[in-house]
């Protein structure tokens, strides 16, 4: 293998690890690997993760690149879940488990803080944000609550995607765009909110515990000899700021501007799109995040998407190969059968008590294929209600930039052209925010901001995976659509807390 100058981009998801080296001077990736991770995760909603299970993982990834390709990397970035509480101590240990974004054990914290700001209205109009479950802010209470002894040596809150940057370098920061999704950040001004902290904590000031904020073209700091040492990469050179995966993801899938959508089929499931100024949901349904590119980027996130599909799919014993001709085989609306895709509680909407469901089962139509076509749709609704939202909000979607483990599936891209009444496509490099992340590592290097004019040239579509929506089959799936948001509107009062 021969190439001059890479970037490397790293995006650590909930499942695995991944690595990505992009040839940016003839526009290619040229290798990629990951390394899967585990998860410790009951029926009580605890989701979490050791951070140096992390470190691991991305060391395994990269051992498995050439060596001369490691050497070739001229700077780096990290992509990260977003909303993990990474809990250090003045020496930089980590002093607890990584609660997850999906842990759902804290939405009694989420309470406490939004009563003692006044209510949910009040931490709308002073934050820009509900603090929802899931959100660092409420792991923070929690760890305040139940290790007072671990919360005392508390020196500073770090992100996911932070922590990595952290190991790398030996600095800790966090930018915009990650750090809107802890709660804590006044969305408005860019500026911690003091409110939210003393919510949290009134004893102490948490702003000492919060590292500098850093703009999307600052550096987050250099390969540390350390670090060079254990990853083979080459000493001092620049790590950008990173950020949080969707905010990488909408620079992987040049949602850089007004007028695209974004929809990630992940392990959760995501719509989001840019805007030119902070857009508030007084609902609460749409989070209105800042992007890591100096705007704002409005996003609803659901806790179950291929969780779903996975779940189904394994229940029924089928190959991932024969997922799409099983999808296929069964007809628009699953004959009936719907499926409300809250398998780990669920945050769109705000039930994180809830279980899945699925109804209007009956003699004729529970077959497999209605089973897994079922969980495909529900998955899809529950998006379709974010693109609406956006839609209420003044963001429309004409386009959808589609990416995601579940983008794989052609049937499943069609589902989404109709459901949403889009049309769909898919980037030729879809590797998300893996991508976006190398991306951002190439703007960092010409001292550029990651715009759609300076990326332009890294930007294809794959014309034979995009698809338009049918009209006859959006007209089905309106009526399909109907029933499943009525389903959700009659079962919810059954999760909310009594």
């Amino acid at each position: 293998m021969s190439v001059s100058h890479t970037t490397l981009g790293i995006d650590l998801g909930t499942q695995s690890i991944k690595i990505l080296f992009y040839d940016y001077e003839n526009r290619k990736t040229v290798f990629s690997s990951s390394s899967e991770l585990d998860l410790d995760q009951d029926a009580s909603g605890k989701a979490e993760q050791q951070a140096d299970w992390w470190i691991d993982a991305l060391l395994s990834a990269l051992e498995e690149a050439p060596t001369e390709l490691k050497e070739s990397v001229r700077a780096l970035s990290v992509s990260g879940q977003q909303h993990g509480f990474v809990a250090l101590d003045r020496s930089g240990n980590v002093l607890a488990p990584v609660k997850l974004w999906c842990d759902t054990t804290t939405q009694r914290e989420c309470s406490e803080i939004m009563n003692r700001m006044g209510g949910e209205d009040s931490c709308l109009e002073l934050s820009g944000n509900k603090i929802l479950v899931g959100f660092t802010a409420s792991k923070v209470l929690a760890l305040k609550k139940s290790q007072p002894e671990v919360y005392q040596q508390l020196d500073t809150i770090l992100l996911p995607h932070d922590y990595l940057n952290f190991w790398l370098s030996g600095e800790r920061s966090m930018e915009f765009g990650d750090a809107s999704g802890t709660g804590f950040l006044n969305i408005h001004t860019r500026e911690w909110s003091s409110d939210v902290l003393y919510a949290i904590d009134s004893e102490r000031d948490l702003k000492d515990c919060l590292p500098p904020l850093l703009d999307s073209t600052d550096l987050a700091g250099k390969l540390s000899e350390t670090a060079a040492q254990q990853t083979g990469l080459t000493a001092g050179i620049p790590i950008a700021v990173g950020g949080g995966d969707n905010m990488m993801g909408a620079i992987g899938t040049g949602n850089l501007s007004v007028g695209r959508t974004t929809i990630s089929l992940g392990t959760s499931g995501t719509a989001y799109a840019y805007a030119d100024h902070p857009v508030i949901d007084d609902a609460g349904n749409i989070s209105a995040f800042c992007s890591s590119t100096g705007g704002w980027m409005p996003l609803l996130c659901t806790m179950n998407c291929t969780v779903t599909t996975e779940l189904a799919r394994k229940l029924l014993n089928l190959e991932i190969a024969d997922f799409d001709n099983a999808l296929n085989q069964a007809e628009i609306g699953s004959s009936g059968i719907i499926t409300l895709p809250f398998f780990n509680g669920e945050r769109t909407p705000n039930l994180p008590n809830a279980k899945g469901c699925i109804i209007g089962l009956d003699s004729n139509n529970m077959t497999p294929e209605n089973l897994l076509r079922s969980a495909v749709e529900g998955a899809s609704f529950a998006l379709k209600f974010g693109v609406d939202e956006l839609a209420r909000l003044g963001v429309k979607t004409e386009q959808i930039v589609l990416t995601g483990g579940g983008s794989n599936s052609p049937a499943w891209r069609q589902i989404i052209a109709d459901v949403m009444n889009a049309e769909v496509l898919i980037m030729r490099n879809n590797e998300g925010a893996a991508f976006g992340a190398a991306l951002q590592a190439f703007a960092t290097l010409n001292s550029a901001a990651c715009t759609r004019e300076f990326l332009a040239d890294h930007y294809e579509f794959d014309e034979s995976k995009g698809c338009k929506p049918r009209p006859e089959n959006v007209a089905a799936y309106s009526s399909a659509y109907r029933g499943y948001s009525a389903a959700v509107k009659q079962v919810s009062p059954f999760f909310r807390p009594t």
